[in-house]
């Protein structure tokens, strides 16, 4: 837990840098630019930082180092975090730079609790009294900060890869990395697609395309790509990698159906987000498959009409988590969930990683999907 506080600690310290560096250049543009500067601050503050300690594990996994080897120490014989710290801050990057988008796309209105970027922005027009509509201004002015932060991240990777020596491990990881944002950016429109298209689709498809979205949109991107990047970085072996990726999709496959759990169930005050807000988003998780595929044809057909209504209220919130509940959805999910994290975690009983982040990585399995935001 100290390590990862304190890989956390550098992750941030190397964000807040690189923001201070890049602030100086739109500064010199116009000072107008500010907001962007300010706003990307608050987006990069803080989070969980999981795929920032997945790509470090990922490392550490291949690193050969013994048990009791503390990479933090200021000994002089421990290996430079420079690359792995960069790499790390790079994913986060990225991250946020996803969510400002995908907070666009789900017209959501918060993120961690604070308002949602492009909510931010639009404020910004109403509190100057500019000119035209300012919702339009707000997720202008954000799709453009969201692209900020991706190229950004290729910026933070770059100088990651040229602090190593090993070309072949600096292309692989280039690769790896590349590949994550193109399944990644599939996935989200997948997801997008299947809140418009369901009606075309036939019941039994339902539960394998939520599969195909939940596998591209959210299991390789947060958990198996940033433990594949880190190995790579590392110079681990093709043996290595597969077995990270055995490891990476099954939980991330668990993370995912965690998220969606809370997207539906979770305590506002803890995950940020309104009570319920994939139901107003209409999202076609697994969940609402499962809850679908037990429910009568009158329930399904009411879920089906309150299921994307952006003002859905209260009562008609509860009236759908109850729906959802009281088909066994929900237990279905947890016992899901509780499979892939044993498939996940039985990977690491003999992968030929070090052992050290072998057990490191069966205990961050858990901590990602018993969290409650």
């Amino acid at each position: 837990m100290a390590e990862s506080t304190r890989l956390a600690d550098l992750v941030q310290a190397r964000i807040d840098e690189f923001v201070s560096d890049r602030s100086l250049i739109l500064s010199s543009i116009s000072e107008e630019l500010t907001p962007l500067v300010e706003i990307s601050r608050r987006f990069l503050s803080g989070g969980k930082r999981f795929r920032a300690l997945f790509a470090y594990w990922g490392w550490q996994s291949v690193s050969g180092e013994p048990d009791g080897f503390d990479p933090f120490s200021t000994e002089d014989d421990v290996p430079d975090l420079s690359a792995v710290v960069s790499v790390a801050a790079a994913l986060e990057v990225f991250h946020a730079a996803a969510l400002v988008h995908d907070d666009i796309i789900d017209n959501s209105d918060t993120r961690r609790g604070a308002p949602a970027a492009h909510r931010s922005f639009e404020a910004l027009h109403r509190e100057g009294g500019w000119a035209g509509d300012g919702t339009e201004f707000g997720r202008a002015a954000a799709i453009l900060h969201g692209d900020l932060l991706l190229g950004w991240s290729d910026e933070l990777l770059d100088e990651a890869l040229d602090l190593l020596p090993d070309r072949v491990a600096a292309r692989r990881t280039r690769l790896e990395f590349n590949r994550m944002r193109t399944e990644v950016t599939g996935g989200q429109y997948l997801d997008i697609l299947e809140e418009r298209a369901w009606p075309t689709r036939s019941e039994e498809e339902m539960r394998s395309r939520a599969e195909t979205v939940i596998t591209y949109k959210s299991a390789k991107y947060s958990v198996l790509a940033p433990l594949v990047i880190g190995a790579a970085l590392g110079g681990g072996s093709d043996e290595q990698l597969a077995a990270l990726r055995s490891f990476g999709l099954p939980l991330g496959i668990a993370y995912q159906l965690r998220d969606d759990l809370l997207g539906v169930f979770g305590d506002e005050q803890v995950t940020g987000k309104p009570s319920g807000d994939d139901l107003r988003e209409g999202k076609r998780t697994m969940l609402i498959a499962m809850a679908r595929e037990r429910i009568g044809t009158g329930p399904r057909r009411i879920l089906d009409e309150l299921l994307g209504d952006p003002t859905l209220d209260a009562d008609q919130i509860r009236l759908l988590q109850s729906t959802i509940t009281a088909s066994g959805a929900v237990d279905e999910m947890e016992a899901l969930i509780a499979r892939q994290v044993v498939r996940a975690t039985t990977v690491m009983t003999d992968a030929p990683l070090t052992r050290r982040s072998r057990r490191e990585l069966a205990l961050l399995a858990e901590t990602v999907t018993r969290r409650a935001s």
